[in-house]
């Protein structure tokens, strides 16, 4: 039920920051130095931007393009937001699906592996390896792997971006490694989170109870244990997508990869309103979808929740 106001309060605070309480705007940014004193002339653009009118009316304006499907055009390049997103949203999705497939192949099995060699040296062993993982940012390794990669071994990641269809061994190339550093941080989250909620569903009396019973040590583990553990960490993965996908910001600048990430970054430097309403209104159509999408899984995960 809340969807769709959601939606509307976040496009309203971004269509009102942008246009109010940033210093400076788009027109004195495209006027320059020079034309910034020119009343006339930036009254003219302002005019041709569809600036002039007021904010509520601009917004309604934006608004109604928007339920039609049309995103609107840049204001510096003039081409259409819709074509370029199309384009740019299936490479940052892509990379995020990437990076949160990284996180969950090491994180489950090492927090399960941790929780069950408690305070021993493997669990030690995990709990540094994750805490070292969430302090070091990832764009921080990033940067050292292409510093010390071109330095001692004459390596540096691939410059001209390949596109799946275009050529798919080149393309994982250029995928491969933002997507494993991507991973890192999140990765380290959520295996403490694993540890943590299989601790407390391994105290269980049903857990007891499974072997009591005489069932296979990975039976009790998988069937009964583990299927509970998860729904607390479905949670925070439908949680993490959004950000992870939003987190390749930084990733698409460093390896030159044309995401939505890097098209927002270069829309904001330029204050080209449409583009980051645009970007803006789309990862918060995929967080809202992505929390919906949490809570539906529950119903799956246990039989106890059910939606009418």
């Amino acid at each position: 039920m809340l969807t769709i106001p959601t939606l509307l309060g976040i496009t309203i605070l971004t269509f009102v920051a942008l246009r109010v309480l940033l210093p400076s705007s788009v027109v004195d940014l495209i006027v320059g130095e020079y034309g910034r004193n020119d009343v006339q002339l930036k009254a003219s653009l302002r005019q041709d931007l569809g600036l002039n009118a007021s904010i509520p009316s601009q917004y309604v304006h934006w608004l109604g393009h928007v339920m039609t499907g049309n995103l609107g055009k840049s204001l510096h390049s003039g081409r259409s937001i819709d074509g370029e997103l199309a384009a740019r949203v299936p490479v940052s999705l892509e990379l995020g699906l990437w990076g949160l497939f990284t996180a969950l192949i090491s994180a489950i099995p090492l927090g399960i592996w941790a929780a069950i060699r408690q305070d021993r040296f493997p669990d030690y062993g995990v709990r540094s390896v994750a805490i070292l993982l969430h302090a070091v940012p990832g764009f921080w390794i990033a940067i050292l792997l292409i510093t010390f990669g071109s330095i001692w071994f004459n390596w540096v990641p691939p410059i001209h971006f390949k596109y799946l269809t275009e050529d798919p061994l080149a393309h994982l190339k250029i995928m491969l490694l933002p997507s494993l550093i991507i991973g890192l941080t999140p990765s380290a989250g959520l295996l403490r989170l694993v540890r943590t909620v299989m601790l407390e569903v391994l105290r269980e009396d049903y857990v007891r109870t499974a072997r009591a019973k005489g069932l296979a040590p990975h039976t009790v583990l998988t069937r009964h244990a583990l299927r509970n553990a998860m729904i607390p960490v479905v949670t925070v993965v439908g949680v993490t997508l959004p950000g992870l996908i939003a987190g390749t910001v930084i990733f698409e600048t460093i390896f030159v990869i044309p995401g939505m990430g890097r098209y927002l970054v270069d829309s904001v430097r330029s204050l080209d309103y449409p583009v980051i309403e645009a970007t803006n209104l789309i990862f918060a159509v995929l967080l809202v979808f992505s929390v919906l999408l949490v809570d539906i899984s529950y119903s799956f995960l246990d039989p106890r929740i059910r939606y009418r």
